[in-house]
């Protein structure tokens, strides 16, 4: 289980999660922010750091929202885990 940030981070990517995470695991794509289930720690920093509540854990996802599991994961099927999302920084990626 990790965390899962879902449809209210579309196109507000408020980036206060980024700053909060430890681990940097949370990436940048073209319209959210994702973040990489192999290199989160689950410590859960970044969910009360979310302005617009747009992160869960995945157990806690709203159903409604249930995809977000899915396009998350897919974000990172080529990506794999760099290790860090400032070594690629923002605008690198594209979802």
């Amino acid at each position: 289980m990790t965390y899962v940030i879902a449809e209210p981070c579309v196109d507000i990517m408020d980036k206060a999660c980024i700053e909060e995470c430890p681990v940097d695991c949370i990436y940048q794509g073209t319209n959210m922010l994702y973040i990489q289930p192999d290199e989160c720690v689950d410590c859960g920093a970044c969910e009360p750091a979310c302005p617009v509540e747009a992160i869960f854990f995945e157990s806690d996802l709203p159903e409604e929202w249930n995809e977000y599991t899915t396009i998350n994961a897919n974000f990172f099927e080529n990506l794999g885990s760099p290790g860090g999302a400032a070594k690629l920084g923002a605008g690198s990626l594209s979802t």
